[in-house]
Formats: C-alpha cells, structure tokens, sequence
C-alpha cells in the first residue's frame, strides 16, 4: 500500500489471516513489499483487536460506574425517605403524648370540678345545719 493508494483492509480475525497470507505469499515469491504488506496488515489487525477489546472493557467500566451511581443515589434516596418516616414517627409521637397528656388534664380538671363541687354542697349542708341550730345569726 502506498500513501497515495490505500486500500481498505480487513480488521480483526480475518484481517490477521490475510496479513498472515500476504506476507508467507510475499516471502515465497520474494516480494519484500508483499510480505511487508502482510505484517502492517497483520499489525493492524492486531491493534484493531486490542481497540476493540479495550472499547469493550471502557463500555463495562462505564456501564458498572452507572451502576454504582444509580446504588448510590437509590441508597441515598432510601436514606432520604427512611429519615422522613422516622421524623413523622417522632411528630406522631409527640402528638399522641400531648393528646394524652390533655386528655389527662381534661380528666384531672373533671375531678377538680366534681371534688369542688361535692365540697360547696358539704359546705351549703353545714352552713344549712349551722343555721339550723342557730338560726338568730342569719344574715
């Protein structure tokens, strides 16, 4: 191949053959050229392969490296939503105690008022007895 005449070659596997072709041609018939031919091809052939391979091992890095991002913001996510449910756990807490916490005051209140008012009723009975025994200090 000349610069001013390149051909398109076969890569890979069957570009390695008939570089291999070429140059065992190319040193029986004694064509040094054909049998450089033949090792560039095979030469070529042989870094088209390594391209490929190291194009397949960059697509499975890249795609693991997006797998491992989608892990980290799923768990971050997870982490994210776990935090807001915790936190309406606590605020369900809180409101169920102070809930608790008026309902006993409420009931406290309730016993208050009942206790003050047996307490004007025993006092109302006494002072009726009191007046009854002594009536003259009537107001």
């Amino acid at each position: 191949m000349t610069p001013d005449n390149r051909e398109e070659v076969a890569g890979g596997v069957l570009g390695k053959v008939a570089g291999r072709l070429k140059e065992t041609v190319g040193e029986a018939l004694g064509r040094d050229d054909v049998a450089r031919e033949g090792r560039l091809q095979q030469a070529g052939a042989d870094a088209e392969l390594e391209a490929r391979q190291r194009e397949a091992v960059a697509r499975d890095e890249h795609a693991e490296a997006d797998v491992e991002a989608r892990m980290a913001d799923t768990e971050a996510e997870r982490a994210r939503l776990q935090a807001e449910v915790d936190a309406e756990r606590r605020e369900a807490r809180i409101e169920a105690d102070a809930d608790r916490a008026e309902a006993q005051a409420e009931q406290q209140r309730a016993r208050e008022t009942a206790a003050a008012a047996r307490l004007e009723q025993e006092a109302n009975r006494k002072e009726s007895r009191a007046d009854a025994i002594d009536p003259e200090e009537q107001r």
